[in-house]
């Protein structure tokens, strides 16, 4: 059961997928996209039953990773693997279009909201794979006491979200609301490593300091110290509804990259992208042009990336990096130099895309911003990833993962009425941010065929968090994994609405309260209950705990590589 556009009247399995799909192909505003047929079904090449966004979450890792912070496998109360597979969908629709200018036959094109699922847990599947040694998830002396951390609540009841880039200013900020520099000190790398790990332990210290300064004494500190504070907010929808992405054409044509070939099975064979990002967004962005077909050239500097040495190791590199970087050439530049910056213009020159994820204002202080790269290549498609855009102006907070979802009301959309509004630590803009880039480049090139004329997009963590479909109201609290003996297992709608076959189903009397179904639910291992809940007629989605197994899973198999580490292959499927 697919949903394919665009035949009218075709059976939909993953709704929300094909909504995001078809907003962001109406955003393209090119009339060539309705020829060429989709599809979104939930497990594509996977094995695995599943049936619904939640049992995606369950047996591909979000509900893991995500939970990871509380301890136990949650859901995320949003449709996030959808809403990441709509993107997929539109990129592929593009990428088609521009593999037929270049001599394809390319009619269709097929992804899943499984692969999605795996696409977005890219880096925490490739550390939990490599062979060397993952990074410590807390700092736990014998008997110390470690709570999870952030966001935090002030003295006058404020939750807000923290963020410093380095040791000098987290230690700043902690110092001036009056903390003990040991607790700061033990608290530093686990704050630290929570974009790798989506865990923060931290010592209940801080946690009681922040409870001990009113908000504005906290906003004062983190001006002071250089870090950064927003509250989270409590209502799921953002202040202001922004575009995906913005393209702004270039004033003159600037032609298009010529005798260019290229096979169904990699769209954007022969084009070029040169790429200078670290951390997440950027990076993604260019791996999935990679996945694609394109040539793609990072800028790094000398000496290489620093993250390259983040354990754990794949052989001689991080394993995180290697899982959004592999597979794309590397050349060193020094870009704060006259010389280096004549090296990007040169590079730039042969190339159909530049991408970045600087800081605001960078690009211009190094003279490397649009205006000064298109007279290098008229036609070039330049793309600016960044934090917020301008939606909070220009002295807007650092734009990171966590920030965001605060400020754009993700972190209460995710977190379900009964629990607090909290950013979830699996890295969802970062990654949703990387994709929205991505479509923005491949709208921006398929403009490029029709007018001649290049071209700056711009695109933002804010705005692809703006992408995630939520309602007006925090979400109902959803049913929670059921833990077995050995354990989770996700159970379908039928458990809700016919309680008494799963009871049944466990062996109890049709009554039986909830406490004693979670009682007996924990005497017998997943597997053993699989059986007679599919008897029953309940629908049952083991909630995977452990990526390293997912990865060992042969259902999973069709949608894996696995050497150094395990690695998504492409999430699409072109005919």
């Amino acid at each position: 059961m697919t949903l394919c556009v665009p035949r009218a009247g075709a059976p939909a399995t993953a709704p929300v997928a094909a909504g995001v799909a078809a907003h962001l192909l109406d955003l393209v505003g090119d009339p060539a996209t309705a020829t060429v047929g989709w599809e979104i079904d939930w497990q594509g090449p996977l094995s695995a039953p599943l049936a619904d966004e939640r049992a995606v979450q369950a047996a591909c890792g979000i509900m893991h990773v995500h939970g990871r912070a509380a301890g136990h496998p949650a859901p995320l109360a949003v449709d996030y693997a959808s809403t990441v597979a709509g993107v997929l969908a539109a990129q592929g629709v593009c990428a088609a279009l521009l593999a037929r200018a270049a001599g394809a036959d390319v009619t269709r094109v097929r992804t899943s909201v499984g692969q999605a699922a795996l696409l977005a847990l890219a880096q925490y599947l490739a550390a939990a794979t490599a062979d060397g040694d993952s990074p410590e998830e807390g700092l736990a002396r014998p008997g110390e006491e470690l709570v999870p951390g952030c966001p935090f609540v002030s003295a006058d009841g404020v939750r807000f979200e923290l963020e410093a880039l380095d040791a000098e200013r987290w230690l700043g900020f902690w110092q001036l609301l009056g903390a003990d520099r040991a607790d700061t000190g033990r608290g530093w790398r686990s704050f630290q490593q929570r974009f790798a790990t989506a865990t923060c332990a931290l010592p209940p210290a801080l946690s009681a300091t922040a409870r001990r300064a009113p908000y504005p004494a906290v906003r004062s500190a983190a001006d002071r110290s250089g870090a950064a504070v927003l509250p989270v907010r409590r209502d799921p929808l953002p202040p202001t509804l922004t575009p995906p992405w913005t393209l702004t054409p270039f004033p003159e044509p600037g032609g298009t990259t010529t005798g260019r070939a290229c096979t169904a099975a990699a769209p954007l064979e022969g084009l070029r992208v040169v790429e200078s990002a670290r951390r997440v967004q950027g990076p993604m962005a260019g791996h999935v042009l990679r996945l694609l077909g394109a040539d793609v050239v990072r800028i790094e500097p000398p000496g290489g990336d620093p993250m390259r040495g983040i354990p754990p190791m794949a052989g001689t590199c991080s394993a995180r990096f290697s899982a959004l970087s592999a597979g794309k050439s590397v050349t060193e530049i020094d870009f704060t130099t006259d010389a280096g910056r004549r090296a990007v213009r040169e590079l730039v020159s042969e190339a159909d895309v530049f991408l970045h994820n600087w800081a605001p204002g960078k690009a211009a202080r190094l003279g490397l911003d649009a205006e000064d790269l298109r007279a290098a290549r008229p036609g070039l498609v330049y793309a600016w990833a960044s934090g917020w855009g301008d939606a909070l102006g220009p002295e807007a907070p650092v734009g990171t993962d966590y920030l965001v979802q605060a400020h754009s009301g993700l972190a209460a959309a995710v977190r379900p009425a009964d629990e607090p509004p909290a950013p979830s630590l699996m890295t969802l803009t970062d990654v949703l941010g990387g994709l929205t880039c991505a479509q923005g480049v491949l709208a921006a090139l398929l403009a490029r065929l029709r007018t001649g004329r290049g071209g700056r997009v711009d695109s933002s963590l804010y705005s692809a968090a703006a992408l995630v479909p939520r309602g007006r109201k925090r979400p109902e609290a959803p049913d929670r994994p059921l833990r077995t003996r050995d354990g989770y297992v996700w159970l379908g709608a039928q458990a809700g609405e016919r309680p008494e076959r799963l009871a049944r189903a466990l062996g109890l009397a049709a009554s039986a309260s909830a406490a004693a179904i979670a009682s007996r639910a924990r005497t017998r291992p997943t597997a053993a209950w699989l059986p007679a809940l599919a008897a029953a007629g309940v629908t049952a989605t083991p909630v995977c705990t452990s990526l390293a197994d997912l990865a060992r899973d042969p259902r999973f198999a069709p949608a894996l590589t696995v050497g150094k580490y395990a690695a998504p292959l492409a999430p699409w499927e072109f005919s």
